[in-house]
């Protein structure tokens, strides 16, 4: 499936390799994972401007002490399994004790998580346990050690969140209070347990968590994600493979995890990929997936929340309006959002740049406030602290989109060629034109949309990748359209809208667009992207989003009901969902939108509509059809 194929499932193992290296990294540290393709920069500028009044505790106790695969029984009769990591003495016995308890529900298998840190593993246990924690990881069902066959957040997993944590909840070795933590599937598995309103849940900590499964990231703006998806499948796969470690105590019952695992691969994540590439129900929006979102679970929730989200992570979406959800809920909730990859996102190595401590450091400050009851002072920390490209400052806010600031929009404006001139981007209309967009087939591969779309591992490889320092070369094999050097800056922070009029020769095609910043040396980085198939532009205003009475989020059904190919010279308008972000265009920059038909190897339309996606689009500029750019902010 990478680079455009199917592929089989040996060479997603290929991949899923790569990304296991950075599951975790036993015996690392926050160092362990390198810099991301953002951070080749001046050292970002720390957001916290005045000394805080709280400071980390020292630890309690020397060690600690893991028991292994607990069983942990479902209502259904089905077995999971956990590993429990308690505070220990200095002769390695339990501390007889009853403690609160850390939660981490995982697909990758506990076995690995728990190992060390770094990765999707993030800060690891010792920290927390050493300052009176217990920490239990718990195979997710059909995952791991733990009975069942794997669903990837069914509404049974879903169910068993919650029953999890009343399990932890109700333990002789537990005080009764839980929190939980993780990355990624971790970071959403605690959403669904909060939806469930788990009983003794007090406080989370999603690291990187989605959304909406389907808009986030299986087919961002209605081609499937080939790059991510057949690997994450893979990997959840694989490590579901790995022998249990009670099978010398219980080889039947480690064979029967293992055979249920294996009937998993061939009777759900197989075929759901054939069925997604093929067009059948999985390339569409519908029941399956909205059962599998976290945002449809939380319209209550008020757990204490903290999030971390990057600007180059695979939930870029998601996790920003996750946090506007909870916030509108009244629940106490903090984001930090860094330019991270999914990866780097995960391990939270680098937040501490955002200047109120590191991921570690701010975990036991949730809990323990949230949890024991001591006082974290987190008024010190705003609601929103987010790092703005651009000008590469940590900079915090009282909400995500600033309603205040109002919305910013550009007009496309005459003629751009590929390879050849650019049009303009002007705040009043200019002149017309038709600009015909041939699509390539390697547009998106030499820029940061790859390594964001593979979740970070190409930047483990090669972080030094030239691809990512500049857009150029890429833009031009799509439309530019551009500002002249701007004299005064140009703010901009929340979700972007591009509204384009187009003709399409085969009737669809593939619109991806990307946002960027040129320098005066005529370096390109692309800030972010969004993508929208042209037979998918169906727009729900009730869904979307508007500020200022202008859209700056659209929200398309992507149901096979609303497809709808345009019709031979029909000219329509195409909305394209521009993925959330914070940055700034300096004086002296251009502010770019750049138009292209592929983004490589991101994603691919289903089997049968790969014909139409490759024939000639044209675009629409000038006052009879006002293709624009919408920005939130000023």
């Amino acid at each position: 499936m990478y680079r455009h194929r199917l592929g089989t499932l040996a060479a997603a193992g290929t991949l899923t390799a790569l990304l296991g290296a950075g599951l975790a990294a036993p015996g690392g540290s926050a160092s362990a994972v390198p810099p991301g393709p953002a951070q080749v920069r001046t050292p970002p500028q720390a957001a916290a401007s005045v000394a805080s009044r709280w400071e980390p505790r020292p630890e309690q106790y020397p060690g600690t002490v893991t028991t292994t695969d607990l069983p942990i029984r479902m209502d259904d009769g089905v077995v999971l399994r956990g590993d429990l990591v308690q505070p220990a003495n200095a002769q390695g016995e339990a501390i007889a004790r009853k403690l609160p308890v850390i939660v981490m529900i995982t697909a990758y298998n506990k076995s690995v998580i728990a190992a060390g840190t770094g990765g999707l593993g993030g800060p690891g246990a010792s920290y927390l346990v050493k300052r009176g924690y217990n920490y239990l990881f718990v195979d997710a069902r059909g995952t791991g050690s733990s009975g069942g066959r794997w669903g990837a957040f069914s509404a049974r997993e879903n169910k068993d969140a919650g029953r999890i944590v009343g399990w932890a909840h109700r333990q002789d070795w537990s005080n009764g209070k839980v929190g939980m933590a993780g990355a990624s599937y971790m970071g959403i598995s605690q959403l669904m347990a909060a939806g469930h309103h788990a009983p003794g849940l007090k406080a989370i900590f999603p690291q990187v968590p989605g959304a909406d499964v389907y808009r986030d990231i299986v087919a961002s703006g209605g081609q499937i994600d080939v790059g991510f998806m057949p690997l994450w499948l893979a990997l959840v796969t694989g490590t579901g493979l790995i022998p249990p470690a009670y099978v010398g105590s219980d080889p039947a019952s480690a064979i029967g995890v293992l055979v249920d695992h294996l009937m998993a691969g061939g009777q759900f994540t197989l075929p759901l990929t054939l069925r997604a590439l093929l067009g059948q129900d999985p390339s569409y929006d519908g029941p399956f997936y909205r059962e599998r979102s976290a945002i449809e679970y939380i319209d209550d929730v008020t757990v204490p929340t903290f999030m971390v989200g990057g600007e180059l992570d695979l939930f870029q979406r998601g996790t920003p309006m996750l946090f506007e959800e909870l916030q509108r809920n009244g629940a106490p909730v903090k984001m930090i959002i860094g330019p991270w990859d999914h990866l780097e996102g995960s391990s939270g190595a680098d937040v501490g740049d955002a200047g109120h401590g590191t991921i570690a450091e701010l975990q036991l400050r949730w809990f323990d406030h949230w949890i024991k009851g001591r006082n974290g002072h987190l008024g010190e920390i705003a609601p929103v602290t987010y790092f703005e490209q651009g000008s590469d400052r940590w900079r915090t806010a009282r909400t995500w989109v600033d309603r205040d600031r109002g919305v910013h929009t550009r007009l496309l404006s005459g003629t751009s060629m590929q390879g050849g001139k650019a049009g303009g981007l002007r705040t009043a209309p200019g002149s017309g034109g038709e600009s015909t967009l041939l699509p390539v087939p390697v547009s998106g591969l030499c820029t940061r949309s790859t390594n964001q779309w593979t979740a970070g591992i190409l930047n483990q490889i090669w972080p030094d990748n030239p691809c990512f320092a500049n857009n150029d070369i890429n833009d031009h094999t799509g439309l530019i359209f551009q500002t002249r050097r701007l004299d005064r800056a140009v703010h901009f922070r929340g979700p972007i809208n591009a509204h384009l009029f187009v003709s399409s020769l085969g009737g669809d095609g593939m619109l991806s667009v990307a946002v960027e910043d040129v320098a005066p040396d005529g370096t390109v980085t692309r800030i972010t992207g969004g993508w929208q198939v042209i037979s998918q532009r169906k727009l729900i205003k009730t869904r979307s989003r508007y500020l200022d009475g202008r859209l700056i989020q659209p929200w398309h059904p992507f149901t096979r009901a609303s497809k709808d190919k345009l019709a031979p010279g029909e000219i329509a308008p195409v909305d394209v969902e521009i993925f959330p972000t914070a940055a700034v265009i300096r004086p002296g920059h251009r502010l770019r939108l750049t138009i292209q038909g592929y983004d490589v190897p991101h994603l691919l339309a289903p089997i049968p509509d790969i014909p139409g996606q490759a024939l000639p689009i044209t675009l629409y500029t000038g006052p009879g059809h006002r293709s624009s750019l919408t920005l939130p902010g000023q």
